[in-house]
């Protein structure tokens, strides 16, 4: 069995509506289809690996509420251990409000409930299993405190990959603590103060992460690929040339594949193919966990590491 993957973050209900541009400031949009499926950051990351035959446990909280029970429901059918998961009597499960224009970019307004309560108190009772993960995979949808107390004062044997989204100001005592960075490029910039508007600016971003602490970069490129910056050493991966449906969740798929190929203990450069691999192939169908795909459906590419 390959090496646990412990993953922290949020869950939310995502309500999706379709419709023919993202409304401006004011604008009233009558769309068209509506629906909902199961969501947040972490929780997608959880499902992405999952399927991919990741040895996967999940933690988060939820509200103890009908979205809290069919989320915790459903992670437990995709074979990801549910046993430290937190259910919340006073605070709602999160929800998230996306709208997807016809050419399949999005617009996401988040309110975070229990994501928002997860604190380190909750935590204690895992620490054994988060110290003894091979993956350990961490977003910004839940307390920045939380996330710091996990990178810092938790002892770990594997690797520590930070999934630097929602963006915003990183401490050093984070930094620090982080193997891998998994920035997309609005992310970076808002992290380094470096714009991103071609490759060299993307690799001069890169090195200023590096040089804060961060062991590997890997700066995601969406239709480009990924810029991977891993000792010393710079590779751009292409991304699978694919007509985009819907863009939710693929960075998040392209975290829980990074997870489960570095547990499989893939190269660096082969575990970033994978990665976007996997996220080519989500954006291709509509939805967030809905559209992760299976181990399966990547290894239908002759070409795939």
């Amino acid at each position: 069995m390959p090496a646990p993957i412990v993953i922290i973050g949020s869950s939310n209900t995502d309500m999706v509506i379709r419709a023919d541009h993202i409304p401006s400031p004011g604008e009233t949009l009558l769309g068209g289809v509506f629906f909902m499926s199961p969501g947040g950051k972490g929780a997608n990351q959880a499902v992405a690996a999952a399927r991919l035959g990741g040895n996967v446990i999940f933690i988060c909280k939820t509200g103890e509420d009908i979205f809290g029970y069919q989320s915790v429901e459903a992670f437990r059918q995709e074979g990801i251990q549910t046993s430290f998961i937190v259910m919340d009597k006073k605070t709602p499960s999160g929800v998230a409000m996306i709208t997807v224009d016809r050419q399949g970019e999005n617009c996401i307004v988040v309110a975070p409930g229990a994501n928002g309560e997860l604190f380190p108190s909750d935590l204690e009772r895992a620490a054994t299993a988060i110290g003894e993960a091979g993956i350990l995979l961490l977003q910004l949808e839940i307390p920045l405190a939380t996330v710091e107390w996990i990178a810092s004062r938790t002892k770990k044997k594997g690797k520590t990959i930070l999934n630097p989204a929602p963006a915003c100001p990183l401490p050093e005592s984070v930094l620090k603590h982080i193997d891998i960075i998994t920035p997309n490029e609005i992310e970076a910039e808002m992290l380094t103060g470096i714009a991103i508007k071609d490759k060299a600016g993307a690799e001069k971003a890169a090195l200023s992460l590096r040089d804060r602490g961060v062991e590997t970069v890997i700066i995601t490129l969406g239709p480009a690929g990924a810029l991977l910056l891993h000792h010393n050493d710079f590779t751009l991966v292409p991304a699978s040339p694919v007509v985009a449906v819907d863009t939710t969740g693929a960075g998040d798929i392209f975290n829980g594949a990074l997870a489960v190929a570095l547990s499989e203990a893939k190269r660096m450069e082969d575990a970033v193919a994978f990665a976007c691999r996997a996220a080519s192939i989500s954006v291709t169908k509509i939805g967030a966990q809905a559209s992760a795909p299976y181990k399966n459906d990547l290894h239908a590419d002759p070409g795939l590491p």
